[in-house]
């Protein structure tokens, strides 16, 4: 990759005009030969990685496997220790992995385009922010043909149910970002979902109103909600027949996979912004298996 001259002052700013090759140099962390060039009107030296996501990294051979093992339910600090790195090395790794994975869904989403979507479910996977009176909501939306993922948004939500009064008692009254969230993530994908697409949900409140903003003429089913399965992480149903398994699934598949959403685990989340960057790697992960097996 090379666009152009990086020095942000000089008049040829990522363009190679007056760009002139300037040698190569051994990049011993993964034993390649990369070119260098150089600008004649500012004299600024470069390689063909300086504009990359990889510069000046040190362990890009890891980066793949560090993917790998983070959306496979393995936790940051046992991901450290499989990979014979330190934890703060994972913990970087998570945010350009998570930069890296936006870049491939846009361009995959870019690729779908022209409202080619015609069947999609969409539903809220709850968990928490370091305490069960801090719950959290990623909204899920799915292509339910071919399971891929469309698109994922964390939001803070108050507390419900029996917390409900504790969690306001400690951490005062939360914020609902969720409607908003939810309906910033629908208008995203507008232009990959048909404007008479059919969509499949719960039976939750908002829904109805939000998909009437964004969707007027779609078709919209909402099915009530059923007793979770013991074995399904509290996704998958058990009666015989689910009209939503396709997003029920999904996010079961997130419950399993991502070691942070796990029902009983030491590993809590301690950001929002983490939280959504590790959902985003996992997106990437799960699309790009989805998509080898057709």
């Amino acid at each position: 990759m090379n666009l152009g001259c990086p020095n942000n002052s000089c008049k040829f700013y990522q363009k190679s005009t007056m760009q002139r090759k300037d040698g190569f140099f051994f990049r011993r962390d993964d034993s390649r030969k990369i070119q260098r060039f150089k600008c004649t009107y500012c004299f600024k030296k470069y390689s063909s990685t300086t504009l990359t996501l990889e510069y000046k990294q040190k362990k890009r051979r890891m980066n793949r496997f560090i993917r790998n093992e983070l959306s496979s339910g393995v936790s940051m600090r046992r991901c450290a220790r499989n990979l014979s790195l330190h934890r703060t090395t994972i913990a970087r790794k998570l945010d350009y992995l998570a930069k890296k994975a936006r870049l491939s869904h846009a361009e995959f989403l870019a690729s779908i385009q022209n409202a080619s979507v015609t069947h999609v479910q969409f539903d809220d996977l709850i968990t928490s922010i370091h305490t069960k009176l801090k719950p959290l909501a990623i909204s899920v939306v799915i292509d339910s043909q071919n399971r891929l993922i469309l698109g994922a948004k964390v939001s803070e939500i108050p507390a419900f149910g029996h917390l409900a009064k504790l969690s306001r008692k400690k951490n005062g009254h939360r914020k609902n970002e969720h409607p908003k969230n939810l309906e910033n993530l629908l208008k995203y994908l507008r232009p990959v979902i048909s404007p008479i697409a059919h969509f499949k949900t719960d039976e939750h409140k908002r829904y109805p109103e939000i998909l009437a903003r964004n969707f007027k003429h779609a078709r919209h089913e909402a099915f009530p909600s059923m007793r979770a399965s013991v074995a399904g992480f509290g996704e998958l149903k058990t009666k015989k027949y689910d009209p939503i398994f396709m997003i029920n699934h999904t996010l079961a598949m997130l419950r399993a996979n991502i070691n942070r959403l796990f029902r009983r685990t030491w590993c809590t989340t301690k950001s929002i912004e983490q939280l959504q960057n590790h959902v985003d790697i996992f997106i990437e992960y799960f699309n790009e298996m989805i998509l080898e097996k057709n």
